[in-house]
Protein backbone atom coordinates (compact mmCIF):
# COMPACT_ATOMS: atom_id res chain seq x y z
CA UNK A 1 0.00 0.00 0.00
CA UNK A 2 1.03 3.45 -0.57
CA UNK A 3 2.98 4.61 2.99
CA UNK A 4 1.42 8.06 3.07
CA UNK A 5 -2.16 6.97 3.40
CA UNK A 6 -1.52 4.64 5.63
CA UNK A 7 0.53 6.63 8.20
CA UNK A 8 -2.74 8.96 8.31
CA UNK A 9 -5.30 6.18 8.77
CA UNK A 10 -3.57 4.71 11.24
CA UNK A 11 -2.62 8.26 13.38
CA UNK A 12 -6.18 8.92 12.91
CA UNK A 13 -7.73 5.32 14.40
CA UNK A 14 -5.00 5.47 17.32
CA UNK A 15 -6.08 9.08 18.50
CA UNK A 16 -9.72 9.45 17.20
CA UNK A 17 -10.57 5.54 17.84
CA UNK A 18 -8.49 4.41 21.37
CA UNK A 19 -10.52 5.96 24.26
CA UNK A 20 -13.78 5.00 22.23
CA UNK A 21 -16.28 2.39 22.82
CA UNK A 22 -18.97 2.99 20.34
CA UNK A 23 -18.92 4.69 17.37
CA UNK A 24 -22.07 7.15 16.58
CA UNK A 25 -24.07 4.63 15.35
CA UNK A 26 -23.52 2.22 18.66
CA UNK A 27 -21.18 -0.33 16.77
CA UNK A 28 -18.23 -1.10 19.00
CA UNK A 29 -14.90 0.33 17.44
CA UNK A 30 -13.08 -1.31 20.53
CA UNK A 31 -10.45 -3.61 18.93
CA UNK A 32 -10.12 -5.28 21.73
CA UNK A 33 -13.79 -6.22 22.23
CA UNK A 34 -14.45 -9.63 23.84
CA UNK A 35 -15.57 -12.13 20.98
CA UNK A 36 -12.96 -14.11 20.78
CA UNK A 37 -15.47 -16.57 18.61
CA UNK A 38 -19.45 -17.52 17.80
CA UNK A 39 -21.66 -18.51 15.22
CA UNK A 40 -23.02 -16.30 12.31
CA UNK A 41 -26.60 -15.78 13.43
CA UNK A 42 -28.94 -13.05 12.42
CA UNK A 43 -25.91 -11.88 10.49
CA UNK A 44 -23.46 -11.27 13.35
CA UNK A 45 -21.19 -13.08 15.51
CA UNK A 46 -21.93 -11.87 19.29
CA UNK A 47 -23.56 -8.80 17.92
CA UNK A 48 -19.81 -7.38 16.98
CA UNK A 49 -18.95 -8.69 13.63
CA UNK A 50 -20.91 -8.59 10.77
CA UNK A 51 -21.05 -11.64 8.65
CA UNK A 52 -22.80 -13.72 5.91
CA UNK A 53 -22.05 -17.51 5.59
CA UNK A 54 -19.07 -17.65 8.02
CA UNK A 55 -18.46 -18.49 11.31
CA UNK A 56 -15.44 -16.75 13.86
CA UNK A 57 -13.70 -20.60 15.42
CA UNK A 58 -10.90 -18.16 17.14
CA UNK A 59 -9.01 -15.16 17.54
CA UNK A 60 -5.72 -13.49 19.40
CA UNK A 61 -5.99 -9.68 19.81
CA UNK A 62 -2.53 -7.98 18.93
CA UNK A 63 -1.92 -7.11 22.90
CA UNK A 64 -1.40 -10.89 23.73
CA UNK A 65 1.39 -11.18 20.40
CA UNK A 66 3.32 -7.69 22.50
CA UNK A 67 2.06 -6.18 18.90
CA UNK A 68 0.73 -2.47 18.04
CA UNK A 69 -0.21 -3.44 14.77
CA UNK A 70 -1.00 -6.33 12.09
CA UNK A 71 -0.21 -6.50 8.72
CA UNK A 72 0.55 -9.38 6.56
CA UNK A 73 -0.28 -13.45 6.48
CA UNK A 74 0.31 -16.47 5.36
CA UNK A 75 -0.02 -20.84 6.38
CA UNK A 76 2.04 -23.78 6.61
CA UNK A 77 1.33 -27.47 7.50
CA UNK A 78 3.83 -29.57 9.06
CA UNK A 79 3.95 -32.50 6.16
CA UNK A 80 4.77 -34.56 9.56
CA UNK A 81 2.08 -34.13 11.68
CA UNK A 82 -0.37 -32.41 10.18
CA UNK A 83 -0.98 -29.52 11.72
CA UNK A 84 -1.77 -26.43 10.57
CA UNK A 85 0.00 -22.95 11.48
CA UNK A 86 -0.65 -19.48 11.15
CA UNK A 87 2.40 -16.98 10.36
CA UNK A 88 0.69 -13.01 11.12
CA UNK A 89 2.67 -9.94 9.84
CA UNK A 90 2.68 -7.58 13.47
CA UNK A 91 5.05 -4.47 13.18
CA UNK A 92 7.71 -5.31 15.58
CA UNK A 93 8.00 -9.35 14.00
CA UNK A 94 6.48 -12.56 12.71
CA UNK A 95 3.79 -14.25 15.24
CA UNK A 96 3.72 -17.90 14.67
CA UNK A 97 0.35 -19.65 16.16
CA UNK A 98 -0.28 -23.42 16.27
CA UNK A 99 -4.09 -23.23 14.95
CA UNK A 100 -4.37 -27.54 14.60
CA UNK A 101 -6.77 -27.35 17.25
CA UNK A 102 -8.84 -24.43 16.02
CA UNK A 103 -11.01 -23.38 18.40
CA UNK A 104 -7.95 -22.87 21.00
CA UNK A 105 -5.14 -21.36 19.10
CA UNK A 106 -1.66 -21.38 20.76
CA UNK A 107 0.29 -18.32 20.09
CA UNK A 108 3.94 -20.45 19.83
CA UNK A 109 5.83 -16.62 20.04
CA UNK A 110 7.55 -14.35 17.50
CA UNK A 111 10.28 -13.64 15.45
CA UNK A 112 11.30 -10.13 16.12
CA UNK A 113 11.79 -7.61 13.40
CA UNK A 114 15.55 -7.63 11.92
CA UNK A 115 16.19 -3.88 12.67
CA UNK A 116 13.20 -1.67 13.71
CA UNK A 117 9.49 -1.72 13.59
CA UNK A 118 7.62 -1.51 10.14
CA UNK A 119 4.23 -1.22 9.27
CA UNK A 120 5.07 -3.54 6.34
CA UNK A 121 5.96 -7.25 6.88
CA UNK A 122 5.43 -9.81 4.31
CA UNK A 123 5.66 -13.49 4.56
CA UNK A 124 5.74 -16.78 2.36
CA UNK A 125 6.67 -20.05 2.33
CA UNK A 126 8.42 -22.38 0.91
CA UNK A 127 9.81 -26.24 1.82
CA UNK A 128 9.12 -25.71 5.54
CA UNK A 129 10.46 -22.28 6.00
CA UNK A 130 9.62 -19.23 6.37
CA UNK A 131 10.87 -16.30 4.10
CA UNK A 132 9.91 -12.55 5.47
CA UNK A 133 11.12 -9.37 4.29
CA UNK A 134 9.56 -5.40 5.76
CA UNK A 135 9.72 -2.15 4.76
CA UNK A 136 11.76 -1.45 7.73
CA UNK A 137 15.61 -0.05 6.86
CA UNK A 138 18.30 -2.46 6.20
CA UNK A 139 15.96 -5.62 7.09
CA UNK A 140 16.55 -7.58 4.24
CA UNK A 141 15.14 -11.50 4.18
CA UNK A 142 14.70 -13.37 7.07
CA UNK A 143 14.34 -17.27 6.43
CA UNK A 144 13.12 -19.39 9.52
CA UNK A 145 13.17 -23.01 9.92
CA UNK A 146 8.87 -24.05 10.66
CA UNK A 147 9.83 -27.29 11.85
CA UNK A 148 11.05 -25.94 14.99
CA UNK A 149 7.60 -24.97 15.92
CA UNK A 150 6.86 -28.97 16.62
CA UNK A 151 9.06 -27.89 19.70
CA UNK A 152 8.18 -25.43 21.68
CA UNK A 153 7.69 -25.86 24.90
CA UNK A 154 7.21 -23.19 27.11
CA UNK A 155 5.01 -20.75 24.48
CA UNK A 156 5.32 -17.44 23.80
CA UNK A 157 8.97 -17.96 22.64
CA UNK A 158 11.13 -15.42 21.55
CA UNK A 159 12.92 -16.94 17.75
CA UNK A 160 15.88 -15.93 16.11
CA UNK A 161 16.24 -16.38 12.28
CA UNK A 162 17.79 -19.29 10.56
CA UNK A 163 19.71 -17.47 8.26
CA UNK A 164 19.17 -13.77 6.74
CA UNK A 165 19.70 -12.76 3.38
CA UNK A 166 21.43 -8.77 2.88
CA UNK A 167 21.78 -8.35 -0.75
CA UNK A 168 18.80 -5.89 -0.18
CA UNK A 169 17.81 -3.92 2.32
CA UNK A 170 14.01 -2.71 3.02
CA UNK A 171 11.66 -4.59 0.21
CA UNK A 172 7.19 -4.29 0.48
CA UNK A 173 6.88 -7.85 -0.79
CA UNK A 174 8.01 -11.44 -1.53
CA UNK A 175 7.06 -14.01 -3.73
CA UNK A 176 7.69 -17.66 -4.19
CA UNK A 177 7.55 -19.48 -6.93
CA UNK A 178 7.73 -23.30 -5.30
CA UNK A 179 7.98 -25.29 -8.43
CA UNK A 180 11.19 -23.39 -9.12
CA UNK A 181 12.34 -22.77 -5.78
CA UNK A 182 13.07 -19.18 -6.06
CA UNK A 183 11.98 -16.05 -4.16
CA UNK A 184 11.70 -12.53 -5.40
CA UNK A 185 11.73 -9.65 -3.53
CA UNK A 186 9.81 -6.78 -5.06
CA UNK A 187 9.29 -3.05 -4.25
CA UNK A 188 12.84 -3.10 -2.54
CA UNK A 189 15.04 0.43 -3.19
CA UNK A 190 14.18 2.41 -5.77
CA UNK A 191 18.14 3.48 -5.86
CA UNK A 192 19.00 -0.24 -6.68
CA UNK A 193 20.19 -1.96 -9.42
CA UNK A 194 16.68 -2.79 -10.52
CA UNK A 195 14.83 0.52 -9.46
CA UNK A 196 12.36 -1.60 -7.21
CA UNK A 197 11.65 -4.19 -9.35
CA UNK A 198 12.21 -8.13 -8.51
CA UNK A 199 15.25 -9.10 -6.98
CA UNK A 200 15.97 -12.86 -7.77
CA UNK A 201 16.77 -15.14 -5.32
CA UNK A 202 17.44 -19.22 -5.54
CA UNK A 203 16.11 -20.81 -2.08
CA UNK A 204 16.18 -24.57 -2.94
CA UNK A 205 18.65 -24.77 -0.43
CA UNK A 206 16.79 -22.34 2.30
CA UNK A 207 18.89 -22.11 4.92
CA UNK A 208 21.52 -21.09 1.83
CA UNK A 209 19.52 -18.18 -0.30
CA UNK A 210 21.65 -17.23 -3.31
CA UNK A 211 21.18 -14.27 -5.59
CA UNK A 212 20.29 -14.61 -8.82
CA UNK A 213 20.31 -11.01 -10.73
CA UNK A 214 16.77 -9.50 -10.95
CA UNK A 215 14.23 -7.98 -13.86
CA UNK A 216 13.99 -4.52 -14.54
CA UNK A 217 11.15 -3.53 -16.55
CA UNK A 218 10.75 -2.02 -19.84
CA UNK A 219 7.12 -0.66 -18.91
CA UNK A 220 6.28 3.14 -17.58
CA UNK A 221 7.47 1.73 -13.91
CA UNK A 222 10.19 -0.59 -12.93
CA UNK A 223 8.87 -0.58 -9.19
CA UNK A 224 6.76 -4.12 -8.65
CA UNK A 225 4.19 -3.22 -5.53
CA UNK A 226 3.54 -6.67 -5.25
CA UNK A 227 3.19 -10.03 -8.15
CA UNK A 228 2.69 -13.07 -8.76
CA UNK A 229 5.28 -15.92 -10.04
CA UNK A 230 4.29 -19.43 -11.65
CA UNK A 231 5.18 -22.02 -14.18
CA UNK A 232 2.81 -21.38 -16.78
CA UNK A 233 0.52 -24.06 -17.52
CA UNK A 234 -2.08 -22.11 -19.21
CA UNK A 235 -4.18 -21.86 -22.63
CA UNK A 236 -1.07 -19.48 -24.31
CA UNK A 237 1.09 -22.82 -26.06
CA UNK A 238 4.02 -20.32 -26.32
CA UNK A 239 4.90 -20.17 -23.26
CA UNK A 240 3.90 -23.72 -21.63
CA UNK A 241 6.01 -24.73 -19.02
CA UNK A 242 7.76 -21.15 -18.61
CA UNK A 243 8.74 -19.34 -15.35
CA UNK A 244 6.15 -15.99 -15.80
CA UNK A 245 6.28 -13.25 -13.16
CA UNK A 246 3.02 -10.89 -13.06
CA UNK A 247 4.04 -7.96 -11.40
CA UNK A 248 1.63 -5.06 -10.31
CA UNK A 249 3.90 -2.11 -11.17
CA UNK A 250 1.67 0.88 -9.68
CA UNK A 251 -0.01 2.61 -12.83
CA UNK A 252 0.53 -1.04 -14.99
CA UNK A 253 0.42 -4.38 -14.81
CA UNK A 254 3.65 -5.84 -16.75
CA UNK A 255 4.60 -9.64 -17.57
CA UNK A 256 7.23 -11.25 -18.02
CA UNK A 257 9.15 -14.55 -19.05
CA UNK A 258 11.92 -14.83 -15.96
CA UNK A 259 12.80 -18.27 -16.99
CA UNK A 260 16.33 -17.00 -17.95
CA UNK A 261 17.30 -15.61 -14.92
CA UNK A 262 20.13 -13.81 -16.48
CA UNK A 263 17.91 -12.55 -18.82
CA UNK A 264 14.46 -12.04 -18.10
CA UNK A 265 12.08 -10.60 -21.27
CA UNK A 266 8.95 -8.36 -20.98
CA UNK A 267 6.17 -10.11 -22.46
CA UNK A 268 3.40 -7.08 -22.63
CA UNK A 269 1.69 -4.38 -20.74
CA UNK A 270 -1.40 -3.71 -19.27
CA UNK A 271 -2.85 -0.32 -18.67
CA UNK A 272 -6.94 0.67 -17.28
CA UNK A 273 -8.82 3.07 -16.81
CA UNK A 274 -9.53 5.16 -13.27
CA UNK A 275 -5.88 4.12 -11.94
CA UNK A 276 -5.53 4.69 -8.44
CA UNK A 277 -2.39 2.30 -7.68
CA UNK A 278 -2.24 -0.77 -9.32
CA UNK A 279 -1.58 -3.18 -6.09
CA UNK A 280 -1.91 -6.97 -6.23
CA UNK A 281 -3.25 -9.49 -8.62
CA UNK A 282 -4.07 -13.51 -8.95
CA UNK A 283 -4.24 -15.77 -11.75
CA UNK A 284 -7.35 -18.12 -11.90
CA UNK A 285 -6.38 -22.02 -11.49
CA UNK A 286 -6.74 -22.48 -15.00
CA UNK A 287 -4.58 -19.59 -16.09
CA UNK A 288 -6.63 -17.90 -18.32
CA UNK A 289 -8.29 -15.01 -16.05
CA UNK A 290 -6.17 -12.53 -13.97
CA UNK A 291 -7.61 -10.55 -10.99
CA UNK A 292 -6.38 -7.24 -9.94
CA UNK A 293 -6.86 -4.89 -7.56
CA UNK A 294 -6.20 -1.35 -7.90
CA UNK A 295 -5.78 -0.05 -4.07
CA UNK A 296 -6.68 3.96 -4.37
CA UNK A 297 -9.26 4.09 -7.49
CA UNK A 298 -12.03 3.88 -4.77
CA UNK A 299 -11.20 6.81 -2.91
CA UNK A 300 -9.83 8.84 -6.10
CA UNK A 301 -12.82 7.97 -8.28
CA UNK A 302 -15.17 7.45 -5.42
CA UNK A 303 -17.17 3.91 -6.97
CA UNK A 304 -17.58 0.76 -4.39
CA UNK A 305 -14.99 -1.75 -4.72
CA UNK A 306 -13.60 -1.96 -7.90
CA UNK A 307 -12.14 -5.73 -9.05
CA UNK A 308 -10.36 -5.81 -12.59
CA UNK A 309 -10.50 -8.59 -14.55
CA UNK A 310 -8.32 -9.76 -17.83
CA UNK A 311 -8.21 -12.41 -20.27
CA UNK A 312 -4.80 -14.05 -20.56
CA UNK A 313 -5.37 -16.15 -23.22
CA UNK A 314 -2.85 -14.86 -25.29
CA UNK A 315 -0.38 -13.60 -22.92
CA UNK A 316 1.29 -11.47 -25.71
CA UNK A 317 -1.66 -9.61 -25.86
CA UNK A 318 -3.47 -9.83 -22.94
CA UNK A 319 -7.16 -7.81 -22.78
CA UNK A 320 -9.50 -6.28 -20.78
CA UNK A 321 -12.84 -8.82 -19.78
CA UNK A 322 -14.56 -7.58 -17.25
CA UNK A 323 -15.29 -5.37 -14.09
CA UNK A 324 -16.53 -6.71 -10.80
CA UNK A 325 -18.29 -4.02 -7.96
CA UNK A 326 -18.71 -5.18 -4.86
CA UNK A 327 -21.02 -3.99 -2.89
CA UNK A 328 -19.61 -1.17 -0.40
CA UNK A 329 -16.95 1.47 -0.59
CA UNK A 330 -14.33 -0.32 0.92
CA UNK A 331 -10.84 -0.58 -0.48
CA UNK A 332 -9.42 -3.76 -2.10
CA UNK A 333 -6.09 -5.02 -1.21
CA UNK A 334 -5.20 -8.64 -1.27
CA UNK A 335 -6.67 -11.29 -2.85
CA UNK A 336 -6.41 -14.59 -3.49
CA UNK A 337 -7.83 -17.53 -6.10
CA UNK A 338 -8.66 -21.06 -4.31
CA UNK A 339 -11.17 -23.55 -6.76
CA UNK A 340 -13.93 -21.77 -8.03
CA UNK A 341 -13.70 -19.01 -4.84
CA UNK A 342 -11.83 -15.39 -4.89
CA UNK A 343 -11.56 -14.46 -1.19
CA UNK A 344 -10.83 -10.88 -1.27
CA UNK A 345 -9.10 -8.98 2.34
CA UNK A 346 -11.28 -5.58 1.52
CA UNK A 347 -9.95 -3.35 4.58
CA UNK A 348 -12.95 -1.79 6.55
CA UNK A 349 -15.46 -4.27 4.83
CA UNK A 350 -13.58 -7.75 5.92
CA UNK A 351 -13.10 -10.72 3.89
CA UNK A 352 -15.57 -11.18 1.12
CA UNK A 353 -15.87 -14.63 -0.76
CA UNK A 354 -16.96 -13.96 -4.36
CA UNK A 355 -17.96 -17.28 -6.91
CA UNK A 356 -15.66 -16.64 -10.41
CA UNK A 357 -16.73 -20.54 -11.69
CA UNK A 358 -18.90 -18.77 -14.18
CA UNK A 359 -16.04 -15.70 -14.99
CA UNK A 360 -16.05 -16.44 -18.50
CA UNK A 361 -19.44 -15.70 -18.83
CA UNK A 362 -18.77 -12.13 -16.73
CA UNK A 363 -20.87 -13.52 -14.17
CA UNK A 364 -19.28 -13.29 -10.53
CA UNK A 365 -21.06 -13.04 -7.44
CA UNK A 366 -20.57 -12.38 -3.17
CA UNK A 367 -21.37 -15.49 -1.50
CA UNK A 368 -20.24 -14.61 1.50
CA UNK A 369 -18.64 -12.06 3.85
CA UNK A 370 -17.09 -11.46 7.40
CA UNK A 371 -16.59 -7.98 8.30
CA UNK A 372 -13.50 -7.63 10.85
CA UNK A 373 -14.42 -3.91 11.10
CA UNK A 374 -17.93 -3.33 11.90
CA UNK A 375 -17.45 1.00 12.50
CA UNK A 376 -18.36 1.17 8.95
CA UNK A 377 -17.26 -0.02 5.37
CA UNK A 378 -15.62 3.54 4.32
CA UNK A 379 -12.90 3.70 2.01
CA UNK A 380 -10.00 4.21 4.40
CA UNK A 381 -6.90 1.63 5.40
CA UNK A 382 -8.31 -0.17 8.42
CA UNK A 383 -9.17 -3.93 9.02
CA UNK A 384 -8.80 -6.98 7.52
CA UNK A 385 -4.35 -6.37 5.57
CA UNK A 386 -4.70 -10.14 4.47
CA UNK A 387 -6.00 -13.60 4.04
CA UNK A 388 -4.91 -17.03 3.52
CA UNK A 389 -7.58 -19.91 2.12
CA UNK A 390 -5.17 -22.87 1.40
CA UNK A 391 -5.64 -25.15 4.40
CA UNK A 392 -7.05 -28.08 3.86
CA UNK A 393 -9.12 -28.12 7.19
CA UNK A 394 -10.77 -24.82 5.09
CA UNK A 395 -9.92 -23.08 8.20
CA UNK A 396 -9.37 -19.00 6.67
CA UNK A 397 -6.89 -16.87 8.55
CA UNK A 398 -7.40 -13.12 8.64
CA UNK A 399 -4.76 -10.76 9.31
CA UNK A 400 -6.46 -7.19 10.72
CA UNK A 401 -4.34 -4.12 11.02
CA UNK A 402 -5.83 -3.36 14.34
CA UNK A 403 -7.14 -6.56 15.57
CA UNK A 404 -4.29 -9.27 14.79
CA UNK A 405 -5.21 -12.81 14.14
CA UNK A 406 -8.95 -14.19 13.24
CA UNK A 407 -9.62 -18.06 12.45
CA UNK A 408 -13.13 -18.03 10.51
CA UNK A 409 -14.57 -21.04 8.77
CA UNK A 410 -17.75 -21.54 6.51
CA UNK A 411 -20.89 -22.06 8.83
CA UNK A 412 -22.13 -25.30 8.60
CA UNK A 413 -26.34 -25.54 7.34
Amino acid sequence: MKNYFFVFSFIILVFGLTNCSQDDNGGSTNPNANVKSGPCENGSVGGLYPCNGYDLISSIPLIEMGAQGGNDSWGWTDPSTGKEYALIGLDNGTAFIDISTASTPIYLGKLPTATVSSSWRDVKVYQNHAFIVSEAPDHGMQVFDLTRLRNVSNPPETFTADTRFEDFGSAHNIVINEDSGFAYAVGTSRAGPFRGGPVFINIQDPKNPIAAGGFLSSGERAYSHDAQAITYSGPDSDYTGREILIGSNEVEVVLADITDKDNPITISTIKYTDVGYTHQGWFTEDMRYFILGDETDEQGVGFNTRTLIFDFEDLDNPKFHMTYTGPTSAIDHNGYVKGNTFYLANYRSGIRMIDISDIGNKNITETGFFDTYPVNDNASFNGAWNVYPYFDSENIVISDIERGFLLIHKSTP
